[in-house]
């Protein structure tokens, strides 16, 4: 990438530090945070034809040219997932990535729009039972769900939030979210959706103002009123926008490697969280679907370190994102003494 990062380096010690510190996460999608291999190796198992000849061929197609072209690859790989046990599989591989890099509390988005047609819905709901168990007791982390409507297919809003409300009741599901294509799906189409997810006690996210630019994040805090927004990071194009949100410490999921691969952020400039964050904006820091970015958490951290952040300022980061964080008062307060813990033990 830009020599902006590429050429800098960090200290060991600093590095270390990164890859130690407990860190939680907000906005991971399971689909996207499956490599290339286990996506090739599930096509395999299930007979379905991705448009590579080899492994090598599929992975070279995670060079992605746009963010159209990255959902065409995503789509493709979703398409490779045919059973509930696709997932259990998935989630072990998921998990241990995640327990490398001392994550130990994250909030993972599910496409449930590709999902609905080729999976029973107790059947699924049950693999992610058992994966919130399992995460506990193999690796200690603690995990939520928040299945997610394809704004491409925004006749699904209703089926997934039926389906969302069935896993509410067995404390697996915690939100409704939305991603997919900004460009011709505006807010506007899950209004409904949304107000009545809300009303069903469900927390509610959105993707905005990462392919689109600023009236996307407007778009998702005035109509979905969006408790956090995905990416967000355009918002720097709009001052009123970026006052407002650090008025109100609405925070922004920020994907770093995710923005520079989609070229929603120039490559020979800074990301823009220096200035969402040096004008007061709540931001966390998040991977996206690290394997098909080249990333993982610990990266995004020493991405930003690279671009001058301090350790006190990437911990307030990863701080930040235990608050904002959907777990209770409680379980928060259980993070919080580990937390600060390793931050005092750090500091000697």
């Amino acid at each position: 990438m830009s020599d902006i990062y590429t050429n800098t380096s960090i200290s060991t010690e600093l590095s270390k530090r990164l890859w130690a510190m407990p860190k939680g996460e907000l906005h991971v999608h399971l689909e996207g945070a499956t490599d290339a291999a286990t996506i090739w190796e599930l096509a395999q198992r299930n007979k379905v034809t991705l448009p590579a000849v080899s492994l090598e061929e599929w992975k070279s197609m995670y060079a992605f040219r746009d963010f159209d072209h990255f959902l065409d690859i995503y789509l493709l790989a979703t398409q490779c997932m045919q059973t509930a046990e696709d997932f259990a599989f998935m989630l072990d591989r998921f998990l241990a990535e995640q327990a490398r890099h001392s994550i130990r509390y994250c909030e993972v988005f599910l496409s449930a729009s590709f999902m609905l047609d080729n999976f029973p819905q107790d059947e699924v709901i049950a693999v992610f039972a058992e994966g919130i168990k399992h995460a506990k007791e193999k690796y200690d982390i603690s995990m939520r769900f928040i299945p997610d409507i394809a704004r491409h297919i925004p006749e699904s809003r209703y089926r997934v939030l039926d389906f969302i409300l069935k896993g509410q009741e067995q404390g697996v599901f915690i939100g409704l979210g939305l991603g997919g294509p900004e460009v011709g799906f505006p807010p506007e189409l899950f209004t409904d959706v949304y107000e009545e997810a809300r009303r069903q006690g469900l927390h509610v996210v959105a993707h905005a103002g990462e392919v689109m630019g600023a009236e996307s994040v407007w778009g998702a805090l005035t109509k979905l009123k969006s408790e956090r927004i995905g990416h967000g990071v355009r918002s720097v194009e709009d001052l009123k926008l970026v006052e407002y949100l650090a008025k109100t410490q609405i925070p922004l999921e920020v994907c770093p490697h995710s923005n520079y691969r989609l070229k929603v952020t120039p490559l020979d400039q800074p990301h823009q969280i220096r200035k969402l964050v040096d004008a007061g904006v709540y931001c966390t820091v998040n991977s996206d679907d690290p394997p098909m970015f080249s990333t993982d958490l610990t990266s995004e951290y020493i991405l930003l370190a690279k671009q001058g952040f301090s350790w006190d300022e990437l911990w307030q980061l990863n701080r930040n994102a235990l608050e904002a964080s959907f777990l209770s008062e409680m379980e928060k307060e259980k993070y919080r003494a580990e937390w600060d813990a390793f931050y005092k033990e750090e500091k000697k």
